[in-house]
């Protein structure tokens, strides 16, 4: 099945296969082409340029996009879209002044959904999934890391961890599984911490390794949550399975996790809404991808990550939502790279090039996702039509999707 898209007002983010990333000043350029065809092969890109070069051209179909623009999928490199239930009264608790700390000491937050995904069966659980799944494919979203973490026992973990790979083999779109069983501490466990991590690297480890269930660890670095010492021996058991890690670390708290994720060559370190000269100098010349996640600092009102200053410093950054029912309830990525040009002073360039290409680094899939590039999945969205890529996030509150295409199909 082959597809042209003709008359492409704008096809952006056009790459040659070797760029795998883009970093500081590179950010600010997003390759385009005015006037555009589009050809595509069953699910891959095989062709592209001017609309004056496409004379003699035909396909299967063939879609007209004046007006509009084409540009890759949005890669989301950090969610938590496998849960059960909500969290909407630990919202009002906020409202009314409790903290998140509040909220987590007596009972609420991660260990609240953890209870309710344990009673929660694993059919009710994917039904439950799916929704959101379908629900971000049609606001763009065409690549999705999602991370186990709502379980606390080896059985439940292991529950999400199946949920995704059904997701996974279900769905077309792109899917990465990581372990994050370091979410938050068991009531069980409180009183004691190495008991609970002995759990995860003994037990939960070595089952989901059996299943392959998982294609990276996490652990949630933070203060009150997971020590240094603790991440570090989480980090080097996933080494034994072949899982590379990707941290949450420097949420509310800068305290060596950077460097410590450094060193052990984690794909990603995730949040950074605190960050101090020692992290970015930790990241540089680095294999590790800085991820923001401005929607969380949008719902929970603290600081947002500081991009502008990881830009300036020459690093990468990519963006993510952290979709989730505690902290943010929402897998739109329209809105977060619209958040991140407001709130986090990235030009529209830096923003898109954060939430694509280097997005999909930070899932270890920007080899084949994150670019309009020949050989690369034919992941698209097309754009209603707009007067330049500027107003896509300048509008935050209209939805300017047109079509989602995935794996070379229109997503209906």
């Amino acid at each position: 099945m082959s597809t042209l898209i003709i008359n492409i007002k704008e096809l952006l983010q056009v790459r040659e296969p070797n760029v795998l990333k883009v970093s500081g000043e590179e950010m600010k350029t997003l390759p385009t082409i005015q006037n555009a065809y589009l050809l595509i092969e069953d699910d891959t890109i095989v062709d592209y340029g001017t609309m004056d070069n496409c004379e003699g051209i035909t396909a299967d179909k063939t879609i007209d996009a004046s007006g509009k623009i084409v540009m890759p999928t949005w890669c989301d490199s950090h969610t938590h879209i496998v849960y059960a239930g909500n969290r909407e009264q630990e919202f009002v608790d906020r409202i009314n002044g409790l903290s998140y700390a509040d909220i987590a000491n007596r009972g609420g937050g991660i260990v609240n959904s953890a209870e309710k995904l344990q009673n929660t069966s694993e059919e009710e659980l994917y039904q439950q999934s799916i929704a959101r799944v379908k629900s971000v494919i049609k606001l763009g979203t065409g690549a999705l890391e999602i991370k186990s973490g709502y379980g606390l026992t080896t059985e439940a973990e292991m529950k999400m961890l199946r949920v995704i790979k059904r997701i996974k083999k279900e769905f077309p779109i792109k899917v990465k599984a990581t372990f994050l069983g370091a979410h938050a501490l068991p009531k069980e466990y409180k009183e004691n911490k190495d008991g609970y991590v002995d759990l995860i690297i003994n037990e939960m480890l070595p089952k989901i390794a059996e299943e392959n269930l998982a294609d990276y660890v996490d652990v949630f670095c933070e203060k009150g949550y997971f020590s240094l010492e603790d991440t570090e021996r989480i980090m080097e058991a996933g080494k034994q399975y072949h899982l590379t890690s990707k941290i949450h670390v420097n949420q509310f708290n800068a305290f060596g996790g950077i460097a410590l994720s450094v060193k052990h060559n984690a794909l990603s370190v995730d949040h950074l809404e605190e960050l101090n000269d020692d992290d970015i100098a930790a990241l540089k010349g680095s294999v590790t991808m800085p991820v923001a996640l401005p929607s969380c600092s949008y719902f929970l009102s603290i600081p947002y990550t500081p991009g502008r200053k990881i830009i300036d410093a020459g690093l990468p950054l990519a963006l993510a939502s952290d979709y989730n029912p505690g902290s943010t309830p929402s897998g739109n990525m329209n809105f977060v790279v619209s958040t991140a040009c407001i709130k986090m002073r990235l030009t529209p360039e830096e923003a898109i090039n954060a939430a694509t290409i280097n997005g999909a680094y930070a899932m270890g899939i920007s080899n084949a996702y994150g670019s309009v590039t020949k050989g690369k999945k034919a992941n698209l969205i097309i754009t209603k039509q707009v007067p330049s890529y500027n107003y896509l996030p300048y509008s935050f509150g209209e939805n300017l999707i047109e079509n989602v295409i995935i794996n070379g199909k229109l997503i209906e």
